[in-house]
């Protein structure tokens, strides 16, 4: 039997209560925490990307931070199912928008790189919403550095592992995947991809990442599996190492997120992937985003709140995996 006393938790600073500044009111910012530019301020740090150029669909998703800034704030303290409070485990804040061009993706991937390379060398676990999923791409890049290839929970309709578009450019939201491989960011053996689907260019589209190792469930296989089973298969895949979760909310049904570049029929809800992001406590996480909420296609913010609470459900994960590397789990 252990005697001993768990670890005391330090004072970090909270959101702003909806009890004392109504929701509608003061500024917008991520989970109604405090904005900071310095990221050494902050244990996990969450970040906007407002940049849709790899987007070769419907566009809008670099509208995607400032709406999801505002549908936060209806996100509150404490994890209602697993009663994680992140805010006392980790210092939390809004660390503004990594720069961005809109005129140019080389530029802008450059730019996101080394915005999240100084986050990750003051200490900062990324929290980011996108954007389009190329993001993801240089986010990967900023990170490396002290870091063997990553594992990932990939949550999307799509693979996002194709090489080029339109002939021979490399770089847009369907390639990001392909790409971190090849630089050896990810591991491809590590990989795990939940509801791929829709109908194909070729009928070797997904190919690659089978032939590399990816563990690719279609939304078929989702649904015979079920929830739990994903959960077990997932963990199995990315397994102790440290590992990365990227959420697309096209992998959820449109008629829960409609408001995004490339909508596909038939996805999971929300609640299943709110129940399968819970199922993956304890991994060594060591960072997130969220993607594709293109607001243009959402008037009524649905999109957004929904994009927004799958980053409070990350939050809560990270917040975690801080807190037992802080030794104060």
């Amino acid at each position: 039997m252990n005697d001993a006393s768990p670890p005391s938790r330090p004072a970090f600073p909270q959101p702003v209560s909806g009890t004392v500044v109504p929701r509608f009111g003061d500024v917008a910012t991520f989970m109604r925490l405090p904005l900071s530019r310095d990221p050494a301020d902050v244990e996990i740090g969450m970040v906007g990307v407002p940049w849709d150029g790899g987007t070769t669909n419907r566009p809008g998703a670099r509208h995607g931070p400032r709406q999801m800034r505002d549908l936060s704030t209806m996100m509150r303290r404490i994890h209602h199912v697993t009663g994680v409070a992140p805010y006392d485990l980790a210092i939390c804040g809004d660390l503004g928008d990594a720069p961005v061009n809109p005129a140019s993706v080389d530029d802008s991937l450059a730019r996101i790189e080394d915005f999240y390379a100084r986050l990750h060398a003051a200490g900062a676990v990324p929290l980011s919403a996108g954007g389009d999923h190329l993001i993801t791409l240089p986010i990967m890049r900023g990170i490396r550095k002290g870091l063997p290839p990553l594992g990932m929970v990939h949550f999307d309709a799509h693979s996002d592992t194709w090489d080029t578009y339109f002939g021979g450019y490399k770089y847009t939201h369907g390639t990001p995947f392909r790409r971190a491989v090849e630089e050896g960011l990810l591991d491809p053996k590590r990989v795990v991809q939940i509801g791929i689907r829709g109908s194909l260019y070729k009928r070797d589209d997904n190919q690659w990442a089978l032939d590399h190792g990816m563990r690719v469930i279609t939304i078929e296989e989702y649904f015979d599996l079920g929830v739990e089973k994903v959960i077990a298969e997932a963990r199995r895949v990315v397994g102790d190492g440290p590992t990365y979760i990227s959420f697309d909310v096209d992998g959820l049904d449109p008629a829960y997120a409609p408001g995004t570049g490339t909508p596909e029929i038939g996805g999971y809800t929300p609640h299943e992937a709110q129940r399968m992001l819970r199922g993956l406590r304890g991994l060594d996480l060591v960072g997130g985003d969220v993607v594709e909420v293109s607001p243009p296609f959402d008037m009524s913010g649905n999109t957004a709140l929904v994009g927004v609470t799958m980053m409070w459900e990350i939050l809560c994960l990270l917040s975690e995996a801080v807190g037992r590397r802080k030794g104060r789990l």
